[in-house]
């Protein structure tokens, strides 16, 4: 009888051990814009992979060591690489991740995004989703390594790239 009391007492606290242990859940944004230009001139710009430090303000310089990848230069920051997922020139859209982290730089530990350009009355619409991980995939991060600063650094990304390129499309930089 003491051989099965204490079976189920171990058992109850591996299973109350794993309800608390669990590590980062996916956190997400969805951002959109509209620019007072055409699809295609939104497009030009956009899809351009190695050409965002032209019309991001975050983002420094940008080296391609090979087709497809991209290494950003953030501003102040570091450097984080990303590689091209897909880019579709008929729907105006392009999809990217994370390859190469830099939690220093940008406090994620992974990320998908993709960029879709819609009409929208006489301009475009633009959509700016990202699905990610925090910097820190441990149980109990670090303030500055946790969900919510990914999550603004993310928005903070998105949001200042395209508030800039509507500026800079729309003639008001």
């Amino acid at each position: 009888m003491k051989l099965w009391a204490t079976a189920l007492m171990a058992s109850q606290l591996f299973v109350t051990s794993l309800a608390f242990a669990h590590g980062p859940t996916p956190q997400k944004i969805d951002e959109t814009i509209v620019i007072d230009a055409p699809v295609e001139t939104v497009w030009k710009k956009v899809s351009d992979f190695n050409g965002i430090a032209d019309w991001h303000p975050m983002v420094e310089s940008v080296t391609s060591p090979e087709e497809g990848t991209r290494v950003l230069k953030l501003k102040g920051k570091g450097e984080i690489t990303d590689s091209l997922d897909e880019k579709d020139d008929a729907k105006h859209y392009l999809s990217y991740r994370l390859l190469e982290e830099n939690i220093e730089a940008f406090p994620v530990s992974f990320y998908t995004v993709s960029i879709e350009l819609s009409k929208a009355n006489e301009g475009t619409e633009m959509s700016w989703k990202g699905r990610f991980y925090r910097a820190d995939t441990g149980n109990f991060p670090p303030e500055q390594y946790n969900d919510e600063s990914a999550v603004k650094a993310m928005e903070a990304f998105a949001k200042t790239g395209m508030a800039s390129l509507k500026e800079s499309l729309e003639g008001k930089k």
